[in-house]
């Protein structure tokens, strides 16, 4: 064979195969998991600023005691959370929510992580639904109180005390108002619950 010659192989055609057809690609289908997990994370945010507002209202309620500098041997004016019922419920049931807050963030992380998992979702919708229960009795009780601190009431012979015992008062006040927070959060907290498990 001469070096400018060109040499052609014939290579015969496999039978079975067919011309002018390609392979058609599956494309895979996105995962619908996007708004869900864009409500847990949602869902978590809102759980740690819960749990912030409900430690917040059990400490500055814990600490609200006030004396007032004139006293005698026999006499001391003192104003203390533990000296009414209604704040020392605020303030058990304020340390339990803030408690059930802490632990409840797992199961967020959980729902963040598995998107269409029900199952934790359901878990948190039910216990906030208590939680919330528990939450806004406490703030409604201490906000009774701390409206008669402010204002007294004058059928039932009740004085104002916030004007001797301002400190006392400024602390309460803003126990109630970090709590009404916690309340607000829980039911953001529900409505992402509910959004999330709804069905498409």
């Amino acid at each position: 064979m001469k070096s400018g010659e060109a040499t052609t192989i014939d290579v015969p055609e496999a039978s079975g195969t067919t011309k002018g057809k390609a392979p058609i690609l599956m494309v895979p289908r996105k995962e619908k998991g996007g708004m869900k997990r864009g409500l847990a994370i949602i869902d978590l945010i809102l759980r740690i600023g819960a749990m912030v507002a409900a430690l917040a209202a059990a400490a500055t309620m814990g600490t609200s005691d006030q004396n007032l500098p004139f006293f005698t041997q026999f006499f001391q004016f003192e104003a203390s959370y533990d000296d009414m019922p209604s704040f020392e419920f605020f303030l058990i049931a304020m340390s339990i929510v803030a408690g059930y807050l802490v632990l409840s963030l797992p199961f967020s992380i959980v729902a963040i992580v598995r998107p269409h998992a029900g199952g934790p979702r359901l878990l948190l919708l039910i216990m906030d639904i208590v939680a919330l229960t528990l939450a806004t009795s406490a703030a409604a009780a201490a906000t009774s109180i701390v409206y008669l601190a402010h204002n007294g009431n004058s059928n039932s012979n009740w004085l104002a005390i916030c004007n001797q015992f301002g400190d006392f008062c400024q602390k309460v006040s803003g126990a109630v108002v970090a709590s009404f927070i916690t309340v607000v959060s829980f039911m953001f907290l529900i409505l992402l619950s509910a959004l999330a498990l709804r069905k498409h």
